[in-house]
């Protein structure tokens, strides 16, 4: 028997309830505090609630208007002045203001804890101020290429200032992250349980058409997806390739298929340190050996878990930024390309020393035996079904794993700190890609344990040169050859291995819900976006002008046209439909 979830709805009561939009989470949530939230599935949920300076389009993921409504750039291009959109205000009915982002961006600036969720956005800031209500300033020590693509949520000053201890309990409770000013507010969370929003009726692009946005805890896939055929949520995502097929065709339920902004990788712990360069953790010391690194990336077979895990639901990787971002996508030459060749995985092990003992399993040049742990997530089907792959694969290279499955929280707990050898994990990216690279630079390196935000604990020079060289680049071809350049070294040096592209698999309750816009429109997932879109165009079927007054028709408008920034200091007004080297 499957249990559905710790908050199930009955399918009667969900059917009197029509204006509320279920969404099954399989994922747990580790912060509603945006300033450490650090889970998708967190930074989703507040999204909802907090509007951002600019963010990424509904159409196609190019910048367009948030809290501010233009903006400008000097001719050095080291200031860069954002007009406050008129007539914003919070829940609470104060007023937003330019120094609502200010402060948002100093306390990022000033305060280490809050620099967990979103402090690479501010690396080079000299200065943000206020100059009165309507103008934001930011200086920066180098021309930024990404700053109309700070993914930061803006938060209320009068509301944050009083809080003076980012890892306060309080932070995570409605009665801090209720007051927002997106399409939805937080108004209800019971950890591992239930977290509810209501329609914003102030909503400056319109309150949205249902009162409730539900998101409902569930312990896997298996029980989300028994939830939504028995009615009891409307939404769900990370379905397996099995699931997704099995519901093609029901009576009742939609499905989409999209490119997938999130790649799957195996982290090799290259030797975890923090900032001062102080070794943390207790990571197997072997795994400092890239040679060790490299041999493993030759002993697994990235495309059988595509096909065979994936069900064909997603594509072999390449670099750390998916195709689906096809600027900046990094796909190495054949000739240097990770070949699945357990024999070649063989003999590279043993050039570098790792000799086998009569029990098969080698030992490092210092003679320790190569046991190594594998953590994983296990509320997922890939980092379950994977762990068994790459434990029969390496156990042919003479390298032993103990495999450990534990909760999204230990997994995210224990790979911040430093305490694995081997771990499967998963990382979004975003339409910009400062972000991505930003997280393996030697700036991300935790000032304590468990404290940062890095993805993987790669510092390594020639890497921070390609990416320090992408950031301050404005020209777009240039920018992406720096990009590719950074994710050559990282794919060289392998502190972890790419393994995948996975499409998002999602489902939803047809005869409730209808108009989910994808990001982008013609092929994007619905859910875990770079915006707010996917559940804020949602129309409940039963009546197509259901509360509110938000109206599909205005966030299409909004990606018809952006404001696009001439580096002279103007601004113009431009159609979509130009080359991708306009875009970023």
């Amino acid at each position: 028997m499957v249990v559905a979830g710790p908050f199930a709805v009955p399918a009667a009561q969900a059917q009197q309830e029509g204006k509320t939009l279920r969404v099954a989470l399989v994922q747990e949530i580790d912060h509603l505090n945006p300033f450490t939230a650090g889970f998708a599935s967190s930074s989703m949920i507040g999204r909802m609630n907090y509007e951002f300076l600019t963010l990424p389009s509904a159409e196609d993921a190019t910048p367009t208007g948030g809290i501010s409504d233009k903006w400008s750039t000097s001719e050095d291009k080291l200031t860069w002045t954002f007009h406050i959109r008129d007539g914003m205000k919070w829940s609470d009915g104060k007023p937003v203001t330019a120094k609502d982002a200010a402060y948002t961006f100093k306390r990022i600036m000033t305060d280490k804890k809050a620099q967990e969720a979103n402090g690479n956005y501010v690396e080079g800031f000299v200065d943000v101020t206020a100059s009165d209500n309507s103008t934001l300033v930011i200086k920066t020590k180098a021309p930024r290429a990404s700053m109309t693509a700070l993914d930061v949520p803006i938060v209320p000053e009068h509301v944050w200032s009083g809080i003076s201890d980012m890892a306060d309990p309080k932070t995570d409770t409605p009665a801090v992250v209720g007051v927002g000013d997106g399409p939805f507010l937080i108004t209800e969370y019971r950890p591992n349980e239930v977290v509810t929003l209501k329609a914003n009726p102030d909503y400056w692009r319109g309150k949205p058409k249902f009162d409730q946005l539900q998101f409902v805890a569930y312990k896997n896939s298996e029980a989300a997806v028994s939830a939504l055929k028995n009615g009891e949520v409307d939404f769900v995502n990370r379905l397996t390739p099995t699931q997704f097929n099995a519901l093609q065709g029901q009576s009742n339920i939609a499905t989409n298929k999209a490119s997938g902004r999130r790649y799957l990788d195996l982290l090799m712990n290259p030797g975890a340190q923090d900032a001062a360069r102080q070794p943390i953790g207790d990571g197997n010391p072997a795994l400092k050996d890239v040679r060790l690194r490299k041999a493993i990336a030759a002993a697994i077979d990235p495309k059988e878990l595509v096909d065979k895990v994936l069900g064909g639901y997603g594509e072999v990787a390449g670099g750390l930024i998916p195709s689906m971002y096809s600027t900046y996508h990094y796909q190495p030459d054949p000739a240097k390309a990770y070949k699945f060749d357990i024999a070649d995985a063989n003999r590279q092990l043993d050039a570098a020393g790792y000799k086998r003992g009569g029990d098969g399993i080698r030992t490092s040049p210092d003679g320790k035996p190569l046991n190594l742990r594998l953590t994983a997530r296990s509320s997922e089907d890939f980092p379950q079904r994977t762990s068994e792959y790459i434990v029969g694969w390496l156990k042919q290279v003479g390298i032993n794993i103990e495999k450990r499955l534990v909760s999204d929280a230990e997994v995210d707990e224990q790979t911040s700190s430093g305490n694995y050898d081997l771990a499967l994990s998963s990382y979004n990216t975003n339409p910009d890609p400062d972000y991505t690279l930003a997280k393996q630079s030697c700036g991300n390196l935790p000032a304590t344990p468990g404290s940062g935000s890095t993805a993987s604990f790669f510092c390594d020079p020639q890497f921070d040169q390609a990416y320090q060289s992408e950031a301050a680049e404005t020209d777009q071809a240039k920018r992406s050859e720096y990009t590719r350049q950074a994710q050559a070294r990282y794919y060289d040096q392998a502190p972890s291995f790419v393994l995948a592209y996975q499409n998002v698999l999602e489902a939803y309750r047809s005869d409730k819900f209808t108009n989910f816009v994808k990001q982008p429109v013609t092929s994007g997932p619905i859910m875990e976006q770079t915006g707010y879109w996917g559940f804020y165009g949602a129309t409940p079927v039963d009546s197509s002008s259901a509360s509110g007054g938000g109206n599909t028709g205005l966030w299409i408008g909004i990606g018809v046209v952006v404001l696009v920034v001439l580096l002279g200091g103007g601004t113009f007004l431009a159609k979509r439909g130009k080359s991708a080297d306009d875009r970023e």
